[in-house]
């Protein structure tokens, strides 16, 4: 499992990678490493390469409102981020949406329910059946220009 965070994710991100340890998870750690202020989208895109490389199976990324990083990591090629804020969004993102990278929002969820967020996108299969094709058209966009989303 790889997990970044900013500056305004990094303790969240500590106990976090905290608990995927003492759950047996291997966990990659992308940065940050302090409080200092630092830029969302390097961290989003380390997790999103770790995960697209198949370094990792899975990726989590943490920011003040997940939104950016859930932008930036979407950025790399393989790689469907989805912010989630809450269970049924962490769920549904697995289940319908083979999401493989998590984003979160410390500033806007505490820690018990971001671990909770983190139980049920772990614990939720993909559904594959009817949404395998409409996740293989999210794929296909990887590297499009404008012109060709026409």
């Amino acid at each position: 499992m790889a997990i970044g965070a900013d500056h305004g994710g990094y303790r969240l991100k500590e106990r976090i990678a905290f608990k995927l340890r003492e759950a047996g998870l291997t966990v990659v750690d992308c940065g940050t490493d302090s409080t200092e202020a630092v830029d969302y989208p390097d961290f989003a895109v380390a997790v999103g390469r770790q995960v697209a490389a198949g370094a990792c199976g899975a990726g989590i990324v943490i920011d003040g409102a997940g939104i950016g990083s859930a932008m930036a990591a979407n950025k790399v090629p393989g790689v469907r981020a989805a912010l989630c804020y809450d269970i049924s969004s962490a769920r549904n993102s697995r289940e319908h949406n083979h999401a493989n990278v998590l984003t979160l929002g410390a500033g806007l969820i505490g820690e018990s329910l971001a671990w909770q967020i983190v139980e049920a996108w772990l614990a939720t299969p993909w559904g594959e059946g009817r949404h395998a094709r409409r996740v293989a058209k999210i794929d296909a966009l990887d590297g499009l220009r404008l012109e060709e989303t026409a």
